[in-house]
């Protein structure tokens, strides 16, 4: 029966004021949905650019040549760095800590590839078999590229699903013979990108040693792919550093030459954004709860007024042996009350509106704003701490209103 006249106390009290209690549980409400939607956008933000990563391993240096724009012993600026198969082979067995190794190849020109009397337009790739992990392909029929192919330089591919589709159409691919600029090479296998981009889905992938023979004529390699052992971005610092060396060495050019050779480090750059986006989301916090703070406040000046009107009523009950806590708790328990009710609404519609915008707001850089549990339970954590801090100084109040003084209140 205690229990339950508390909260017809509670309801009482509130009903009496329901415009004033309104008016403090919106903010306390919108302080919650406001921080809702904030770290759910941020979410979809970090979840649109990790998508640009999602194409490649995270840990990959990126390597190509470039020109020279500084003399160097004797040498004058203006030269080309083109790698080669002996700079694959010199950096795979002497840089530490290589993890997969890939050299690259486009073949330019007027690229048809046709099989009967299908023909098609589509970008050719010529590589070595870890590219298959570097680039994150999904085989969904046969294999990659592998060793062999390379070693013996064997005419085989490997197609994207929308080349089988377009040359093919509902019949089997796997070891039939398409055209590749005129030459036949051998279907092993069938792809498709692990993100779903349609341009990766047109690719041919040939042995990389058999297209320089057969369309290039040297053995030129236009980028290098090196993965990182380790996931410390230390690491890839290093050997990014140890590249750059062997590679100027060989070349003859300055290795401060930022335009001979190009390096973009994956795991430094990935790096770089999660630290961004760890700022934003202590930044959003940061706005969140200051906005969770002013509504705080809010619940306290009117817990304040609250107490101010029920001075009488609280020296009667202390004149009848009322404790000092029973009356913190009573004025606690309907602070806590209206924050987390309030707080709740907050949250639910916070939760709810980014459910109904999510399908319809997907960009290249913002996909997917969410609010995950980990961000409903600190939410929850945050509603009882702010209703005990906005009850707890109203409540001291409370509890020190001397019997005598609060019966002689007018």
């Amino acid at each position: 029966m205690f229990f339950i006249d508390k909260w017809e106390e509670i309801f009482s009290t509130i009903k009496k004021n329901k415009l004033r209690t309104f008016l403090t549980g919106f903010s306390v409400a919108w302080g919650i949905f406001m921080l809702i939607i904030l770290l759910g956008s941020g979410h979809g933000l970090e979840h649109g650019v990790r998508d640009q990563f999602k194409s490649s391993a995270t840990n990959t240096l990126w390597v190509w040549g470039g020109q020279t724009s500084k003399a160097y012993k004797g040498l004058k600026p203006g030269r080309r760095i083109e790698f080669d198969n002996d700079d694959y082979d010199n950096l795979k067995h002497t840089v530490n800590g290589i993890g997969l190794m890939a050299g690259r190849s486009n073949v330019w020109g007027d690229n048809t590839v046709s099989y009967e009397g299908e023909y098609g337009n589509f970008d050719i790739r010529t590589c070595h078999p870890d590219y298959e992990h570097i680039e994150k392909l999904v085989l969904l029929e046969g294999r990659f590229i592998n060793k062999y192919d390379v070693e013996k330089n064997l005419k085989v591919a490997c197609i994207g699903v929308q080349v089988k589709d377009a040359l093919f159409k509902d019949k089997p691919a796997l070891g039939e013979y398409i055209k590749v600029k005129g030459v036949p090479f051998k279907v092993v296998g069938i792809y498709e990108d692990d993100d779903g981009r349609q341009d990766n889905q047109r690719v041919v992938y040939l042995p990389i040693t058999t297209a320089q023979k057969v369309f290039m004529g040297r053995d030129r390699l236009q980028t290098i792919a090196i993965t990182v052992g380790s996931s410390d971005v230390e690491d890839s610092k290093r050997m990014e550093d140890d590249i750059k060396t062997r590679i100027s060495s060989r070349y003859s050019f300055d290795k401060a030459d930022e335009r001979a050779m190009f390096v973009w480090n994956g795991m430094e750059e990935f790096k770089k954004f999660q630290d961004l986006f760890a700022a934003i989301r202590m930044f959003i916090w940061i706005i969140g709860i200051g906005t969770i703070i002013a509504g705080i406040v809010g619940v306290s000046n009117i817990m304040m007024i609250t107490v101010k009107e029920r001075t009488k009523e609280i020296g009667i009950r202390k004149s009848l042996g009322a404790t000092p806590w029973s009356i913190i708790m009573m004025v606690m328990q309907e602070s806590i009350f209206i924050t987390a009710l309030a707080g709740y609404i907050g949250l639910v519609l916070g939760v709810g509106s980014l459910e109904l915008i999510s399908p319809h707001i997907q960009t290249e850089f913002f996909r997917n704003p969410e609010a995950n549990l980990n961000i409903a339970i600190s939410a929850t954590f945050v509603l009882i701490v702010a209703g005990m801090i906005a009850g707890y100084v109203p409540a001291r109040r409370a509890a020190a209103i001397r019997p005598v003084e609060a019966l002689r209140d007018e």
